[in-house]
C-alpha cells in the first residue's frame, strides 16, 4: 500500500523552526530552482514568490537576474523576520518586498505578476488546489508559473532512505522536519490531477529528482 498523505502544520511560525529552517544547506537546491526557472524563459520584472519563507531564493534570482524585482509572501511572521535579514545582508531591500499574507488568498489584482514562482509551499497546504487557483489568477496573460515541490514517497522506507541521504548531517529537529514534510508532500499523479484540474496539461508536472516535482507552464 502507498504511503498516505500526513498533514503538517501549515504555518511554520515557531522561532526554532524558523532558524532550524534556515540554517539547513539549501544552497544547491535553491541554486537549482533559480537556474531552472531562468532556463524556463524570460521571468519579467514583477515576480511573486508564495511561501518566501526566509527568502533565501528572491535572493540568489536577484543576484543573477539584475531586472526582476520579488514580492515575498509567507504567513509564519517569524520566518520573514529571518528574511527581512537576510535580504538586508545581501544589500537587496530596494528589489526584494516583503507581506504576511496566506497565499489561499492573495489580496492582489488579477493578472499582476510576470511569473508566480513557489519553493516547497504545497506540501504545508491541506487543500493545495485553493493555492493553485490563486497563484494562476494573479500571473499575467502569458505569464510564467513556477512551482517545485516534495514529492512523497511510495513506502516509509524510502522517507527514511531520503531522511538520511539528504538530512543526515541536520540536527534531531531537522531531520524530523524533512521527515514530516515528505509525509505531507502530494505524490506525482495527486498533482497532476490537480494542474489538470486547473486546466493544464498534467505532462507538464514532472519529476525533477528523487524526491521533487515541477510544475512549469505559461497561463
Amino acid at each position: 500500500m502507498n504511503l498516505e498523505r500526513v498533514l503538517e502544520p501549515e504555518v511554520m511560525d515557531t522561532l526554532a523552526e524558523a532558524h532550524d529552517y534556515d540554517c539547513m544547506d539549501h544552497n544547491g537546491v535553491n541554486q537549482t530552482f533559480v537556474t531552472d526557472l531562468l532556463l524556463a524563459g524570460d521571468v519579467g520584472t514583477k515576480v511573486l514568490d508564495l511561501g518566501t519563507g526566509t527568502a533565501q531564493i528572491p535572493v540568489v534570482l536577484c543576484q543573477q537576474d539584475p531586472h526582476c524585482r520579488v514580492m515575498g509572501i509567507d504567513l509564519a511572521a517569524h520566518m520573514l523576520d529571518l528574511a527581512r535579514y537576510n535580504i538586508e545582508v545581501e544589500g537587496l531591500t530596494d528589489r526584494i518586498f516583503l507581506q504576511q499574507i496566506d497565499s489561499k488568498d492573495l489580496s492582489m489584482e488579477s493578472e499582476s505578476f510576470d511569473t508566480v514562482m513557489s519553493n516547497s509551499i504545497i506540501h504545508h497546504i491541506p487543500e493545495p488546489l485553493v493555492a493553485l487557483t490563486e497563484a494562476v489568477r494573479v500571473a499575467r496573460v502569458g505569464g510564467l508559473l513556477f512551482f517545485r515541490d516534495l514529492m512523497r514517497p511510495a513506502t516509509a522506507e524510502q522517507v527514511v532512505t531520503l531522511v538520511q541521504e539528504y538530512a543526515g548531517e541536520e540536527n534531531e529537529h531537522q531531520q524530523q522536519m524533512f521527515d514530516d514534510s515528505l509525509r505531507a508532500a502530494l505524490s506525482l499523479a495527486e498533482i497532476r490531477h490537480l494542474i489538470s484540474s486547473l486546466g493544464f496539461d498534467d505532462a507538464m508536472v514532472q519529476a525533477s529528482s528523487d524526491r521533487h516535482w515541477t510544475w512549469i507552464a505559461r497561463k
